[in-house]
């Protein structure tokens, strides 16, 4: 049940155009704000306000809820204003729980969430199930208002941003990866961040519902029923290859078998899925030289992820945006265990050479690539993992990795 409108959408990317096409849709008034977004489409479907900060619109449109979309954060001062005026302010992840009714699988962690859900979506198809794959992933939960099968499960790819902003949201399985630290910039501390994944997934869970975690994570807050991933057996050998890689399927398998999935179809799923672009994706070799595309690694913890997957020396490069202002001093020792070289790009070059000792600041990924390529010998790996974010020189890490696709595709003879 939602609130009553009229409501505002403020932010209007992928999420928020979606969101008040899908209110639209379900015959509510909205206004749309942006504070200067050049990529709107000509006619969003709704009245748009560019370039305002919204905080006029509240009064003068007599709004009776926000949406917000997951990038905007928390302190926008329309957002605090409405707060404050005892306005409900919702994300896009709690509009499409309430407007889509499906069942839902919900993925979250630091790392790792893009492939299981994925996996999810594989697993499903495989064992025959319509299945709908959403959230952080890129299609937006409220697209299925009216493109959803009957029947269907939606598998919700949470981020941080999206569980901050929930009031009643309630997968029916829900699953928790690992917790790092991420996003301090828009959180404000590691605590707030993990309570945003720990209690916007499981707080409103009953009894009929699973939280799946590692035991380290156990117990998470609500009634679902908690199921440990590390306990959990394998059908089968899954065919992407990393201990991480072990973890996600036994997540896959420990939320299929609480969906009733038949074990046969789980094995299946196990061996042939192939992974997500952009997360240790192997592209076509180079007289040799294996090129990894982990633009995905956006944090300190995925890249650590990415260095122990490797037993060969690595050309590694590192950087990006700087604004979560992370620590990369964990980085330092298996660096200097795993690469044969560092070469470093964008804002956060300065900080990743004092924290690893080491390191050429190349300025952009074409010069970096150029330089790890004339160092790698056959048998070794380049490997893009940035360790941050992509803002600044890509709009996002799916540009970033496809140029580093393409960068690599143009060595070849």
């Amino acid at each position: 049940m939602l609130p009553p409108g009229p409501y505002l959408v403020v932010g209007l990317a992928r999420s928020g155009l979606a969101a008040g096409r899908a209110l639209v849709a379900a015959g509510h008034a909205v206004v749309g704000v942006d504070s200067g977004r050049p990529e709107l489409p000509a006619d969003p479907g709704f009245p748009v306000h560019d370039g305002s900060d919204g905080l006029a619109l509240l009064d003068a449109h007599g709004i009776g809820a926000v949406v917000k979309s997951p990038g905007v954060p928390p302190h926008a001062p329309v957002v605090a204003a409405a707060r404050e005026r005892g306005i409900p302010v919702l994300g896009e992840l709690e509009l499409g729980w309430r407007l889509v009714p499906l069942d839902v699988v919900a993925v979250t962690g630091t790392n790792g969430k893009t492939t299981v859900s994925e996996w999810l979506g594989h697993a499903h198809r495989v064992a025959g199930r319509p299945v709908h794959v959403v959230g952080n992933v890129g299609t937006a939960y409220t697209s299925l208002i009216d493109a959803h099968e009957p029947g269907a499960t939606v598998i919700a790819e949470c981020s941080s941003y999206q569980l901050h902003d929930t009031l009643a949201f309630r997968p029916d399985v829900g699953i928790l990866l690992n917790l790092g630290s991420d996003h301090l910039n828009w959180h404000g501390t590691v605590d707030a961040y993990r309570d945003a994944k720990r209690h916007g997934m499981f707080a409103r869970q009953h009894a009929a519902d699973t939280a799946i975690a590692p035991g380290a994570l156990l117990p998470l807050p609500g009634d679902g029923a908690a199921i440990d991933l590390d306990l959990v057996e394998l059908p089968a050998e899954p065919a992407l290859q990393g201990a991480h890689n072990r973890v996600n399927a036994r997540a896959v398998t420990a939320a299929c078998r609480a969906r009733g999935i038949p074990e046969e179809a789980i094995a299946q799923a196990l061996v042939t899925f192939a992974g997500v672009e952009h997360r240790l994706q192997e592209l076509p070799p180079v007289g040799g030289v294996r090129f990894v595309n982990d633009s995905k690694a956006t944090n300190v913890e995925s890249a650590l992820t990415a260095l122990a997957a490797f037993d060969v020396p690595l050309h590694l490069i590192l950087g990006g945006d700087d604004a979560k202002q992370e620590d990369f001093g964990p980085l330092r020792a298996p660096v200097a265990a795993k690469a044969a070289s560092v070469q470093l790009v964008g804002a956060a070059a300065g900080r990743l050479r004092d924290a690893l000792g080491r390191g050429e600041d190349r300025g952009d990924l074409e010069r970096a690539v150029a330089a790890a390529a004339a160092l790698a010998r056959p048998g070794e790996v380049v490997l893009l993992s940035p360790a941050c974010a992509s803002f600044g020189q890509y709009r996002d890490f799916e540009e970033r990795g496809r140029h580093f696709a393409a960068l690599v595709a143009a060595r070849h003879p």
